[in-house]
């Protein structure tokens, strides 16, 4: 009886062809992106009360990760595997800083930031993104997402570091995206430094991103539309597939025969 429980729950928490499996998927994408948001909305000047709701929000929101992340470790084949896997250590990262910060370990709070690398879990999910684009929107919209994550969260840290000894200059999150955006794009206006070591650290590290990260997934995105100019839409009629290469006769995902004039 429990080995079959955890197969039902692994398999719907893996799951994204069926209703209820794509419903769980991205009710905690959204859960993702709402903790976030909830980030993003504390760091500026709100009410006591609005702010107190949120943090129940939020708290809540830690509790149905916990819960995921409980259940995906009880379901595992192999549990020491999974909790050195990637997508373990990243859950691990969403609900370290709540469980830590009860005995008080502010600085570990700034590991929240990494909540937003949950949405890799998602993204290895291509068929997700094949129901509603080609195969160059999910490059584009993968590219899209590193972009923004890696901002993401270099703007939350250096927030984190900046904000109480540098507030006058990064006094909210907008203030340190700006920032991170100017620095990964190598623009570098100026008009806000960091005055930390840590922040200066950080800003290192960014730059060194920006240099190495934005022209590799350009390059990728170019190579993409390379390929894809070289195809042509023929639409296979047993598996659906769109594009095919120019003399393609067969479809490469089944093999069924195309037909010539479509």
């Amino acid at each position: 009886m429990i080995l079959l429980a955890k197969k039902v729950i692994g398999f719907y928490l893996e799951d994204i062809e069926t209703p209820l499996g794509r419903f769980l998927n991205l009710a905690i994408t959204g859960l993702v992106l709402l903790s976030s948001a909830i980030f993003v909305v504390e760091t500026y000047s709100i009410p006591t009360e609005l702010r107190l709701a949120l943090d129940n929000l939020d708290s809540v929101i830690i509790g149905i990760f916990a819960l995921e992340y409980t259940l995906r470790l009880w379901c595992a084949e192999s549990k020491t595997k999974y909790f050195f896997s990637l997508y373990s250590l990243i859950d691990l990262l969403t609900i370290l800083p709540f469980f830590l910060g009860l005995v008080d370990i502010s600085f570990i709070r700034i590991l929240r930031w990494f909540r937003i690398l949950r949405l890799v879990r998602f993204l290895r999910k291509i068929v997700l993104f094949e129901r509603i684009s080609g195969e160059d929107s999910i490059i584009f919209a993968r590219i899209l997402f590193t972009l923004f994550a890696i901002i993401f969260i270099y703007s939350g840290l250096i927030y984190q570091v900046e904000h109480p000894v540098n507030s006058d200059t990064f006094n909210t999150f907008l203030d340190a995206f700006y920032f991170s955006v100017v620095t990964m794009t190598t623009v570098g206006f100026g008009d806000v430094t960091p005055i930390s070591q840590p922040g200066r650290l950080l800003t290192v590290l960014m730059i060194l991103t920006g240099v190495a990260l934005i022209p590799w997934q350009v390059g990728d995105l170019i190579r993409q539309f390379i390929k894809t100019s070289r195809q042509v839409q023929k639409v296979c009629p047993t598996c659906q597939l769109s594009l095919h290469d120019t003399d393609a006769h067969y479809c490469k995902i089944c093999g069924t025969k195309l037909e010539k004039n479509l």
